[in-house]
């Protein structure tokens, strides 16, 4: 018997258990906090996809009368500077607050909160959550986070805090926070606070081109919008705002259990026809839940919300169609020696209308003077909302 054996056994199992500990480290690493953003790596420059980025904002589009837009509900707040304290907390007993849901849409209630009373904490919250604002705007009710990497996926054991810097998720999110104030019966007002998630990925090129060092190039491109990061965001507001934990963990839980059960899942709810030449989109909800979704669907889809009208239906748009499968920006050889062009990525402003017909609503497209659009443009904008909605 070789009398180095015993030994030799003794080390494999040593290492079998080091390894083993090091990969339930990393599970139970990755079972914890869903969001890290505080030690966030942003990528700059960083090429996203068209109309990612916010451009000036047009006043054009002011709406005559005495009508209320979204533009008007916040002229209490021009001019404030002031943003409330990091740690700053509401009064022991809060307002009403109520994380709400339907289908694939989320949203918090507050009930006895105006809009005003809300802003500053939304700017301390995003603070707090590590998220720089790049958009911030009380007079349109939006708020827009900068792409930041989530470093709770990558797992957080000695390994990992070793190579912290030079590891990466290969994602970015953002986050559009939507404030919206609500009449209620006999005067009453609530808010309502609507936050959805865009991904960006980072993938591989498919022209197979390389940089200096000989590694392959890559490029960000958009992913699926993820509801749990949504719902974990609304319960963590919730928690900002005043909501007892238990409260918040309950609330966000049911609402997570609905958006991963299949049978509580909404029905195919809108569907697309055509009505004397112009495409619409027909949804099966009352005016109140459809202009909910589809605000959330043009948050989620890349769209730019400039302004909005609840009193009208109207939502103002900014949107760049996306390449078509298989089409690729063509490269510096076929554009200045095959004559090809590139892509069109400049943004058209829409109006989105969204009408009451009883217990059905409508949603259609028209220009930026309002006139209805027939365009395949307009059909393809359509299919984007109605493929959200379901």
């Amino acid at each position: 018997m070789n009398p180095l054996a015993p030994l030799r056994s003794r080390a494999l199992q040593r290492g079998l258990l080091l390894l083993s500990t090091l990969l339930l480290a990393a599970c139970a690493a990755l079972e914890g906090d869903k969001v890290d953003y505080g030690a966030a790596v942003q990528n700059t420059p960083l090429s996203v996809p068209p109309d990612l980025t916010q451009l000036p904002q047009d006043t054009r589009y002011t709406l005559p009368g005495a009508t209320v837009s979204a533009s008007t509900y916040g002229g209490g707040l021009s001019g404030t500077s002031s943003r409330a304290p990091l740690g700053q907390t509401v009064a022991p007993n809060p307002p009403g607050l109520r994380l709400d849901g339907q289908g694939g849409t989320r949203w918090l209630v507050a009930t006895g909160m105006t809009p005003e009373e809300i802003w500053p904490k939304l700017r301390a919250f995003w603070e707090e959550t590590g998220l720089k604002l790049s958009l911030d705007d009380p007079k349109l009710g939006l708020m827009e986070t900068e792409w930041a990497e989530n470093r709770a996926k990558l797992p957080q054991n000695f390994l990992s805090k070793l190579l912290g810097p030079v590891m990466s998720t290969s994602t970015l999110d953002t986050y559009r926070t939507r404030v919206e104030r609500v009449a209620g019966p006999n005067g009453s007002t609530s808010t309502e606070i609507y936050i959805s998630h865009r991904g960006l990925e980072e993938v591989y090129r498919d022209d197979n081109s390389s940089n200096p060092d000989g590694s392959r190039k890559t490029t960000w491109q958009p992913r699926a919008s993820d509801p749990e990061l949504e719902i974990e965001m609304l319960r963590r507001l919730m928690l900002k705002l005043g909501a007892p934990a238990e409260q918040a963990a309950t609330q966000a839980d049911r609402q997570l259990a609905a958006s991963n059960d299949p049978a509580q899942a909404a029905p195919k709810t809108a569907q697309l026809e055509q009505r004397n030449g112009q495409p619409v989109a027909t949804v099966r909800e009352p005016f109140d839940r459809a202009w909910r979704r589809v605000g959330l669907t043009l948050d989620r889809s890349g769209f730019t919300v400039e302004d909005r009208d609840r009193s009208q239906g109207i939502y103002y748009v900014r949107y760049v169609q996306p390449p078509k499968p298989g089409e690729e920006e063509p490269g510096w050889w076929a554009r200045t020696f095959g004559g090809a062009k590139p892509l069109d990525k400049t943004p058209r402003r829409y109006r989105i209308t969204v009408r009451a017909e009883g217990n059905l609503s409508t949603v259609a497209v028209l220009n930026a003077e309002g006139v209805p659009e027939t365009s395949e443009q307009a059909r393809n904008i359509l299919q984007v909302i109605v493929d959200d909605l379901h």
